[in-house]
């Protein structure tokens, strides 16, 4: 048998997924500050350079 939700929790199913899109989009963020940075970018060029050279 179904449960109905109380009216106090009528927005939680929407609120729970706007916090966690709001997280994700946090961490996208973060790891795309990381991505570009200078040594991690050097270091995925040199994976892929030596990926494509075995090639």
């Amino acid at each position: 048998m179904a449960t109905a939700r109380s009216a106090g929790e009528a927005g939680a199913s929407t609120a729970e997924y706007a916090m966690t899109t709001l997280a994700a989009c946090g961490f996208a963020g973060v790891l795309l500050v990381i991505l570009r940075s200078s040594p991690v970018k050097s270091m995925l060029l040199g994976i892929i350079q030596k990926a494509l050279s075995l090639a």
